[in-house]
């Protein structure tokens, strides 16, 4: 598995939705979708030894979907989700849950001397145990071109503060950030400037990142690369839920880069993909066949 597999890193939980649980959290929604498009991709979280642990392992299992994910005597996380009028999430996230203590193991050590590509985020480094889990794997994953270490913020209610976000942005080559935590992040760093464009500039340079990718909602989104932006507008859709549309556009652009596309052809199958996941219910839809193979 020579530096070829593909890690999303953090939290694994259930989304309690209206209409029923459903598997969730960023890297393993990410790990979904790459799963999707061929790679050998893992989720790497932790559960507990409880029945929604099994029930993981088990949908994991079903949807043939690989893992490096600890039991630890901590519960399985949950999160209560409920959807606006526009299908637009808003998240109740347990705390002291098994995603908090993801353990260092050297399993986990061997997986990351051969991650090709790893997306992590804020929030599973709400907890000390699995913050130094995800910057050990990360200060060991190879360096170099064709090394990806996505940083996708995904800031959730007050879990996150300027250090966690710091230390972040300097371990990662790509951050992935919608125009919220845009405004957020430039008020925690006290960026100058009311620009969007000219924030995300500053932050491509100061942190001497390969892309900066901007997502703005129905208004669109921006891929920042030096000396190149690309924008796509946003399809108009039927909305079901947006839950996990964002992990499923990083999923399709990281793959389309690793696929050796250009950057406006990563751009466009992103956006084109996690439009179509906006249109079904749930994080982890399974895509079509058309879109599965305009890859390949």
């Amino acid at each position: 598995m020579e530096n070829t597999m593909i890690v999303g890193m953090g939290e694994a939980l259930w989304d309690v939705l209206p209409e029923g649980k459903k598997i969730g959290g960023a890297p393993a929604n990410f790990a979904y979708h790459m799963s999707q498009f061929g790679f050998d991709s893992r989720v790497v979280s932790a559960v507990g030894e409880d029945k929604l642990g099994n029930e993981l392992f088990q949908n994991f299992d079903d949807k043939q979907l690989h893992y490096l994910i600890e039991k630890v005597p901590y519960p399985t996380g949950t999160v209560q989700v409920e959807l606006d009028d526009e299908g637009v999430p808003c998240y109740e996230i347990k705390e002291n849950v098994a995603w908090d203590n993801i353990p260092f193991t050297p399993l986990l050590e061997k997986l990351a001397r051969n991650t090709r590509a790893v997306c992590f985020g804020s929030l599973a480094q709400r907890s000390i145990v699995s913050r130094q889990t995800i910057n050990r794997f990360l200060d060991i994953m190879p360096n170099g071109e064709g090394q990806y270490k996505i940083f996708d913020i995904n800031l959730r209610q007050g879990f996150y503060d300027k250090d966690i976000i710091s230390n972040s942005l300097q371990k990662c080559n790509i951050l992935k950030i919608n125009d919220e935590e845009l405004i957020t992040v430039s008020r925690l760093f006290g960026y100058p400037g009311i620009d969007l464009e000219e924030k995300c500039w500053i932050l491509l340079a100061k942190y001497n990142l390969k892309m900066l990718i901007l997502t703005c909602g129905v208004n669109g989104s921006y891929v920042f690369v030096p000396g190149e932006i690309s924008f796509v507008s946003t399809p108009q859709i039927e909305v079901a839920d947006t839950v996990g549309a964002g992990d499923s556009f990083t999923a399709a652009f990281c793959s389309s880069i690793l696929n050796g596309k250009s950057v406006r052809q990563a751009h466009e199958f992103a956006v084109e993909v996690s439009a179509y996941v906006c249109t079904q219910n749930g994080a982890m839809p399974e895509l079509p066949q058309l879109l599965k193979d305009k890859l390949r």
